[in-house]
């Protein structure tokens, strides 16, 4: 049975292609597979008319780039009014596109799902056209490609994980080290010197981990975190810290026990002719007894 029926609403899908970090390989098959249905693409670019990570990652995989495919420009800036704008430009332009009744393919550096464009995407073209139907298509992250090449464990066993972005500063960085095994720091650039100064001080240096554009020929992994100070680093880093030495708490395990045992009948029970004539056993039903 095909998990996607013929679409025979008026607009056509708008499907986010998770693309994984950067290495082609770490495309599913499902995404692969939406990249060569006859869909339109749309990825995102900074700039008009600016190079695309997204557009790089699947050109090194082998395909080629459709003549009709449709950039959108997401500017990387604070200002709340551009960004507003932005999204809806965005947003205007792809619910014609799918006005056109062509499914729409945007593609999505890492997971759609985890700090994605897509997601904001979506949600502002569902509030032009609330009928548009949306599929994700979920993929490698980031972070989850970083500890593999790094040689490492997100969590183990028991252990704690949290993923944040770096931005939230120091102070929110040092509390969360005493609240989780493991944290992933996306987007370090701006405050790296001063999480690596955080990290000194805490001892944490030797169990870190800098990884820069997982997955793409510029990939670069540092354990030396120290030989990072002052560095100039792109964009597409994140750091991953583990506390080994993190105090945890008691863990509750198995089943919780029942608030309130249920009480022995009172009342004795009437001899039984299938039991001999013998009274069932207190806290026991008479069939119970008959099984013994």
């Amino acid at each position: 049975m095909n998990p996607h029926p013929a679409n025979t609403a008026r607009f056509g899908r708008l499907i986010g292609i998770s693309l994984g970090p950067g290495d082609p390989e770490l495309v599913t098959r499902r995404g692969w597979a939406a990249l060569q249905s006859d869909a339109r693409w749309a990825y995102p670019v900074k700039k008009a008319e600016e190079s695309s990570y997204a557009l790089d990652i699947v050109r090194r995989g082998g395909l080629s780039i459709p003549a009709d495919a449709v950039e959108l420009v997401f500017p990387m800036t604070r200002d709340a009014v551009a960004l507003a704008k932005a999204w809806a430009r965005a947003a205007t332009q792809v619910v014609a596109l799918l006005a056109e009744g062509r499914d729409l393919a945007f593609l999505v550096e890492g997971d759609a799902s985890t700090y994605s464009t897509f997601r904001h995407l979506a949600r502002t073209v569902r509030e032009l056209a609330p009928e548009v139907e949306v599929d994700t298509i979920p993929g490698v992250s980031s972070f989850a490609a970083a500890a593999a090449v790094a040689d490492l464990a997100l969590a183990e066993e028991d252990e704690t994980m949290a993923v944040i972005p770096a931005a939230y500063g120091t102070t929110v960085i040092d509390h969360l080290l005493d609240e989780f095994d493991t944290l992933v720091l996306m987007k370090v650039k701006p405050l790296l010197d001063e999480v690596l100064d955080l990290l000194e001080r805490r001892g944490l240096l030797a169990t870190s981990c800098f990884v820069e554009k997982v997955g793409a020929p510029a990939q670069r992994v540092v354990h030396d975190l120290a030989s990072l100070r002052g560095a100039q680093v792109n964009y597409l880093s994140l750091l991953l810290v583990q506390n080994p030495k993190r105090a945890r708490g008691e863990l509750r395990r198995g089943c919780r026990k029942r608030a309130a045992q249920v009480e022995p009948q009172a009342t004795a029970q009437a001899p039984s002719p299938d039991t001999g004539g013998a009274a069932a056993h207190p806290g026991e039903s008479p069939a119970a007894t008959a099984l013994s």
